[in-house]
């Protein structure tokens, strides 16, 4: 096996009309590769487009309500939420708490318990209702069959 200087490799390189890239810089001695360096890049970029283009995107929509929402306020949003879980999207269903609404807590965590149990055979809950700052937040993913 021969180890060219790299002088040597560049004038090789030069020759063959070809760039000289640096594989390993830190291997002794160091990893050299004549190729042409932007077909390199360019095939690199083309793999990458393409990996990113089979890669499944997660759709997030969100649903939001207040702690006294109306009844007809609600199933109207459940609707809207059944339809997004039908179309494979993931739903974020939050209450936000204005003022001194804060106490109603158990009543944003009731009304959010009822959206899933209603959208139960729809989608499976991922993260229970959880209180961060001013939101109860809670996750529900769509199950298989209503994809």
């Amino acid at each position: 096996m021969d180890v060219y200087p790299t002088k040597k490799a560049l004038s090789i390189a030069q020759e063959m009309g070809l760039d000289l890239v640096e594989i390993s810089p830190n291997a002794k001695p160091p990893v050299v590769k004549a190729m042409d360096y932007k077909k390199f890049l360019y095939e690199q970029k083309k793999r990458e487009k393409a990996m990113k283009a089979k890669a499944s995107k997660v759709v997030v929509k969100e649903i939001r309500f207040g702690p006294n929402t109306d009844d007809h306020d609600y199933e109207f949003k459940k609707r809207n939420a059944e339809k997004f879980l039908k179309d494979g999207a993931k739903l974020k269903a939050f209450v936000f708490f204005k003022g001194r609404s804060i106490v109603f807590k158990d009543k944003g965590e009731i009304l959010l318990l009822r959206l899933a149990q209603d959208l139960e055979e729809h989608g499976k809950v991922e993260q229970m209702p959880k209180l961060e700052g001013k939101r109860m937040t809670m996750f529900m993913a769509p199950t298989k069959k209503s994809k």
